[in-house]
């Protein structure tokens, strides 16, 4: 099975897209809008979200933010287990765990058209936090962290539009970025709205308190 292909089924078993291929997402070749039931199942029994335990709601949430951020599921536990252990609300936490991927500040900066793509440009060395470069996409940047793309990797086709594509992408306002200088800074902390992201995390912290 191709890569794009298994992205489809994880949208399909979500029950939603999850935009795991970018672009491709929004144009009608999308797998999810000709079949957006699970896999195996035909158009006519489609399982309403209401008719599931709450384990199941909660089991289904808790894939869908693991497969977005693209994350194991031992890396995802280990996460959850750390936020319900820090002071505050453990849903501020778990969001701000995943936030502050390194992999993901890529993304949010408009580099990437997915976090697949974004996990795969850091791992390739393309990007240096501080003086370092990076090679770590679960990296968790820190507050006052500079994000740049690396020296030696600006002249890359891959990066041939990036000055235009970071002034005119939306970033979060944790996140102040310079496109002429083709880089970033930490300047805050990621903040958890269940209107604006979406996600129900509260459902999977207790899905791993069970």
């Amino acid at each position: 099975m191709s890569e794009a292909k298994a992205k489809c089924k994880v949208c399909r078993r979500a029950g939603e897209k999850l935009f795991l291929k970018g672009e491709k997402c929004f144009t009608a070749k999308c797998i999810f809008e000709k079949r957006p039931t699970p896999p195996g199942k035909p158009l006519n029994e489609r399982k309403h979200r209401s008719n599931m335990t709450e384990y199941g709601i909660q089991l289904k949430e808790k894939q869908k933010i693991r497969n977005v951020y693209g994350v194991s599921e031992k890396q995802f536990s280990r996460y959850v287990k750390e936020a319900s252990q820090e002071a505050g609300a453990p849903v501020d936490h778990l969001f701000e765990k995943l936030e502050r991927r390194l992999d993901n500040v890529v993304y949010r900066l408009g580099l990437a058209k997915s976090r697949a793509q974004s996990r795969q440009m850091v791992a390739h060395g393309h990007f240096m936090v501080g003086k370092h470069k990076l090679t770590i996409p679960s990296y968790q940047v820190r507050e006052n962290d500079l994000v740049a793309i690396r020296e030696g990797s600006r002249t890359s086709p891959v990066f041939a539009d990036a000055t235009e594509t970071m002034t005119k992408h939306t970033t979060p306002s944790w996140i102040q970025v310079d496109p002429k200088k083709l880089n970033a800074t930490i300047k805050g902390t990621p903040k958890y709205d269940k209107n604006e992201h979406g996600f129900n995390y509260q459902t999977v912290i207790e899905f791993y308190s069970r």
